[in-house]
């Protein structure tokens, strides 16, 4: 049976593996989640399967009870509370494998041992990298759903305060082995509770704005506890899942990074965010209002249409009317496009997903550095919902906290029309002067509301 076990986690690890290595296309990433998934439940069953009588009772209650949960959730959060959703699972991923470590611990002290190196090292380093996650996750599940303040929170010398409790922490973790058995349990506790501590000192201080990059940080945190968990239970296919969540997750940190055009340890320690601190360079103009029956003859009539999705299209709910628009368009005769910026919504592939569910085709959507060029020779961009990822001052403002980030230059076509609620700042906080150019139009409402409007006006008055 032992055998048996070793072979499915194999096969196992190599569905994670081919899964992981097909998300990376839109048009593979379904069968590539189906494969990881298919992976995951054979790496469940021989473990299952592998448990004393006793143990399985108790392991179908819980598959039971997670399962409903777990179908509940997938069916009943909205599309705007995804962000909120991943958070969750990192920190319960985070903590799931603080606890297994602690677990172990707990049970080799029971007979009156203590794990030895191979399983105590990645045992504590578990619980530190283990607890952080579970605890910062927490807090971003907090500030998304808007719990707490979004903006970033903090106080004079608080990173001077989180390098100290870390190398408490490091240090307490390296003594641990080596005071009396009698004591390591409790010194165990503490190593948590200080871990948990530093997660909330540590994604406290990172503003909304930051969101998609702390995400994707802590998804890494996640996977490399998880990898750490495989080693203390000495199970291959935690290893490699863990390994593949983490070094992906890292990947996806430092690309997200750059496309705000902001190191690591900027987004983590500069607490942007904490104020309103950059205006546009431009002083405030006028404004140039628009309704449906303009928009619509100016959609109508173009060559090229791109449109820009953000989190107020998110929000409305309105992916569907987004997609009608797009087929009417088509069908008279317009190059409709969709530009992606990296950082749009509220997670990594926010937008992706939004458009997804609608069933935009995948050719549609453009990365920003493929959509760039092309703006120069659009006739009319059309902005739902998105505000900081098209913010000319990222490109023409030095004093701008977001100089330097890459944007969507969106302002290089002949019209563009921006439709918002509101003339409210961004999740930045920070002015738009893109809002007040010539060639703007705001188309003020709802976004499902505004598009049902326009689709009608296209359909009555442009027919």
């Amino acid at each position: 049976m032992s055998s048996l076990r070793e072979a499915a986690y194999i096969i196992a690890a190599v569905l994670f593996i081919i899964g992981v290595m097909r998300l990376r296309q839109p048009t593979t990433a379904r069968s590539g989640n189906l494969l990881a998934a298919l992976g995951m439940v054979i790496a469940i069953v021989f473990t299952v399967v592998g448990a004393s009588v006793g143990n399985i009772l108790l392991l179908v209650i819980v598959f039971v009870v997670a399962a409903a949960i777990g179908t509940y959730s997938s069916r009943a959060v909205k599309m705007t509370a995804m962000p909120q959703m991943v958070a969750a699972f990192n920190g319960m991923g985070g903590g799931a494998a603080a606890v297994i470590a602690l677990s172990e611990a707990m049970q080799a002290l029971g007979h009156g041992t203590y794990p030895g190196l191979s399983q105590a090292i990645p045992g504590l380093f578990d619980m530190l990298v283990g607890s952080i996650s579970f605890a910062g996750s927490i807090i971003a599940f907090l500030k998304l759903q808007e719990w707490m303040t979004s903006r970033a929170v903090s106080f004079k010398g608080q990173n001077a305060v989180n390098a100290i409790i870390l190398i408490a922490l490091v240090v307490l973790a390296i003594f641990i082995p080596i005071v009396p058995q009698a004591n390591r349990l409790a010194l165990d506790w503490i190593l948590i509770g200080g871990s948990v501590v530093l997660g909330v000192m540590f994604v406290v201080p990172v503003g909304g704005a930051d969101m998609p990059v702390i995400i994707a940080l802590l998804n890494a945190f996640t996977g490399i506890a998880a990898a750490a968990a495989g080693f203390v239970l000495q199970n291959d296919v935690l290893i490699v899942a863990g390994a593949l969540v983490g070094s992906s997750g890292t990947i996806l940190t430092l690309i997200m990074s750059r496309a705000m055009n902001r190191s690591i340890f900027n987004v983590l320690f500069s607490a942007f965010g904490s104020k309103v601190t950059a205006k546009g360079t431009s002083e405030k103009g006028e404004i140039h209002p628009t309704n449906s029956e303009e928009v619509a003859m100016l959609c109508a009539y173009a060559q090229r249409v791109v449109i820009v999705p953000g989190y107020g299209l998110a929000v409305a709910r309105a992916q569907q009317e987004c997609k009608d628009l797009m087929d009417v368009l088509t069908a008279r005769g317009v190059d409709v496009r969709f530009a992606i910026h990296p950082v749009a919504g509220r997670m990594p592939g926010h937008m992706n997903v939004l458009l997804a569910e609608a069933n935009v085709p995948y050719d549609k959507l453009y990365d920003m550095d493929d959509i760039n060029p092309e703006f120069e020779r659009t006739d009319v961009v059309l902005i739902i919902g998105a505000n900081d990822v098209v913010n000319p001052d990222a490109r023409e403002n030095p004093a701008s906290p977001i100089y330097g980030m890459p944007i969507l230059n969106v302002d290089y076509a002949k019209t563009v029309i921006v439709n918002k609620r509101s003339m409210a700042a961004g999740f930045a906080g920070i002015d738009n002067p893109l809002f007040f150019k010539q060639n703007t139009k705001m188309y003020f409402g709802d976004a499902k509301t505004a598009l049902k409007n326009l689709l009608t006006s296209i359909k009555e008055d442009v027919a």
